[in-house]
């Protein structure tokens, strides 16, 4: 069984890898509609969505193996982590559930990254530049493809409405983690590495009200909930996530096809 490896504490570090952890935990949530979306182009539409997310991740950490200082390469970084090493928000992480559940989820992440990108375009570390400069293209897809399902569930069946607006509720007291300010943050926008995380909420809420006013949805209200995933206190999901992850890099060290 393949040891895991520690990571830095490294405050660039930790930033790039809730950046490359939220689109990689995201991207397997995704690919598990392959084969079992609810129509055949909105099949291949989620895989190619996953492996947009999958090529953004590997991009970042590429670059956070290479800030840490120990030659780990974006494989052994996504594959042989502890689950306390995953520095994603709990809300990626949670089951995939049904395809509204996937709708919506999919809204709140790209909105997000679709503002995180576009402000690291201007990120100090030329890497980071790089991998936004495409990202950014890609997550604007992303961003409009699920407010137009949004919409369409929204304005449906009664049944479809009802499924999008009860997956919001389950959903929203989640994104309260996205925009909590801590010292990771601050230090990634003193160094000119990105943005606080916290300071992209204002424009996330006004693209998110904007789909939700296309859907027929209000905005839910905000609650006292505040999950840890950033901080690697992670949800039961996670293990399970980790386990299918991880089964052939840990089985077979190594291993090559």
């Amino acid at each position: 069984m393949q040891a895991s490896i520690a990571i830095s504490a490294d405050p660039s570090v930790q930033y790039l890898l809730r950046l490359g952890d939220t689109c990689l935990i995201h991207a397997q949530r995704l690919s598990e509609w392959c084969g079992h979306a609810p129509i055949l182009e909105e099949d291949i539409a989620l895989a190619n969505i996953a492996l947009d997310l999958l090529g953004q991740a590997r991009g970042v950490l590429t670059r956070a193996g290479q800030l840490d200082g120990q030659s780990y390469d974006e494989d052994q970084l996504a594959f042989l982590r502890n689950e306390r090493d995953y520095r994603h928000p709990t809300l990626v992480e949670l089951p995939r559930g049904d395809f509204a559940l996937t709708t919506v989820r999919n809204l709140i992440v790209s909105a997000l990254l679709e503002r995180l990108w576009g402000e690291l375009q201007a990120s100090e570390d030329p890497e980071i530049a790089a991998v936004a400069g495409k990202a950014v293209k890609e997550v604007r897809y992303h961003h409009v493809h699920a407010a137009d399902w949004l919409e369409r569930l929204g304005d449906g069946t009664a049944e479809s409405r009802r499924r999008v607006a009860q997956a919001l509720e389950l959903l929203w007291p989640y994104t309260r983690e996205l925009f909590s300010p801590d010292a990771v943050d601050d230090a990634a926008a003193a160094s000119g590495l990105g943005p606080r995380w916290a300071d992209l909420h204002g424009a996330w809420l006004r693209d998110m009200t904007v789909a939700l006013d296309g859907a027929g949805l209000a905005v839910p209200a905000d609650t006292p909930f505040l999950s840890t995933g950033r901080l690697g206190i992670h949800s039961e999901h996670m293990g399970y996530i980790l386990a299918e992850m991880q089964h052939m890099q840990r089985s077979f060290p190594g291993g090559a096809w």
